[in-house]
């Protein structure tokens, strides 16, 4: 039987990256789908098959593929050049219009990615304060570099490498609890004075769509505040996704620093550190904290970047997006209550999960009891039937602006006609 074109590329990839990709998570069994272009809420693989698109490249395309503002503005751009190693006025425009729309932004300094821009931030934190440790959720994911690569049990007081090549005394003052918990927290706090900072989603987003529970995010404001601890927002998949304002705006909730990335560069590598100005006022060449790159603020990534935060600006783009969202999602969870599974549909804004097993997920610990062999298959029989989602059941599934009533209905039916095979 002749193998697929996407068969036929991944075999070329597999023996000259390593495996196969170039990001873990795009992995999957008998073999990754290769795409070859994307139009709104579509993409088409290389053998032809077109997806409804639920993974959005994990979150950026808020605006869908190939926007024609963005693709339009990019093109005029490039003729103009592409990176300078200089300011240009594009960064200046887009760090503007961060200034403007983040409440916690007095000074914001412009990365490659949002790993970058946690790397820096962390770094920051630490010059600023004087101190070493830092506190992360279970759960929470904040890049792929030393400090944050940590996986440990709720309570767990140093932190032990997820990766091999992490030194463990990268790792030493890293310091992990449970999300939703602000008391564990502030007994933590209550016994170690060498904390500089708490790098937290607002929005649980690696393990699924997580929300805050009433209070909590007020909770570690406050007493981040008590202990002198700064507050760091990793706004890298919630920034200009849960509205204009990102998820500090939309919870009333002010960090002393956030960091962005995904949708800041409108489908480009982009990210950014922001925060006041006391503390900004610290980052080189201002002050003694280094944080560079070659391709930072690069005038192609702020232009796609400032595209896409002014086409979401239009009045009620973001309101109408959550109620397609939210639509959707009812659909769903009535499904499975139709079909008598065990599951959960969470969601905020144009973001959601699936989970299957559990009645509902608060933190770190109760998403690793969901069923990821249920979720394998809904994601396989979904991939059959044209809907493309992330393969870990611990990803995020994100709408955009280009997804419609059509493409919604299609993926509220598949999702219903798997739970009737499945009860079969």
């Amino acid at each position: 039987m002749a193998r697929t074109n996407s068969e036929a590329e991944y075999a070329k990839l597999v023996n000259i990256a390593p495996g196969g990709v170039s990001s873990p998570v795009r992995a999957f069994e008998p073999f990754p789908i290769v795409m070859e272009s994307g139009a709104g809420c579509m993409i088409t693989d290389v053998d032809g098959n077109e997806y409804i698109d639920l993974c959005m490249a994990y979150g950026p395309l808020i605006a869908g593929h190939s926007c024609a503002r963005v693709a339009k503005a990019v093109r005029e751009q490039i003729r103009r050049g592409s990176v300078f190693g200089a300011p240009s006025e594009q960064e200046t425009r887009l760090i503007e219009k961060i200034t403007e729309t983040l409440p916690c932004a007095e000074m914001v300094r412009l990365t490659n990615s949002g790993t970058e821009a946690t790397m820096h931030c962390i770094r920051l934190a630490r010059g600023y304060t004087g101190r070493k440790g830092i506190v992360k959720m279970n759960g929470g994911f904040h890049g792929a570099h030393n400090t944050v690569l940590v996986a440990a049990g709720s309570g767990s007081v140093n932190g032990l490498p997820s990766s091999k090549g992490v030194p463990e005394e990268d790792v030493l003052n890293t310091h992990l609890v449970e999300y939703n918990d602000a008391d564990s927290f502030e007994r933590l706090l209550d016994k170690n004075e060498n904390i500089a900072a708490v790098i937290m989603e607002p929005v649980l987003g690696n393990i699924g769509v997580v929300p805050p529970k009433r209070g909590y995010l007020e909770d570690m404001r406050r007493i981040t505040k008590r202990h002198g601890v700064l507050l760091i927002f990793d706004e890298v998949i919630t920034g200009y996704r849960l509205g204009a304002n990102s998820a500090q705006g939309r919870y009333g909730v002010t960090p002393d620093l956030a960091t962005l990335g995904k949708i800041i560069g409108g489908g480009y590598p982009a990210g950014a550190f922001a925060g006041r100005r006391e503390i900004m006022e610290n980052v080189a060449p201002a002050g003694p904290v280094y944080a560079a790159g070659t391709f930072a603020g690069n005038p192609i990534s702020a232009t796609a970047g400032l595209e896409t935060i002014e086409i979401m600006s239009v009045k009620d783009r973001y309101a109408r997006l959550e109620k397609r969202t939210l639509d959707l999602t009812a659909r769903m969870r009535d499904a499975l209550e139709d079909s008598h599974t065990r599951g959960c549909v969470q969601s905020v804004a144009s973001e959601f999960s699936v989970y299957f097993g559990v009645d509902g997920v608060a933190d770190g610990i109760e998403a690793q009891t969901a069923d990821t062999r249920m979720f394998g298959r809904m994601f396989s029989y979904m991939l059959d039937h044209g809907i493309y989602m992330a393969p870990g059941s611990m990803e995020v599934s994100f709408l955009s602006v280009a997804h419609g009533e059509e493409a919604c209905d299609r993926v509220a039916g598949c999702f219903e006609s798997f739970l009737r095979k499945v009860k079969s």
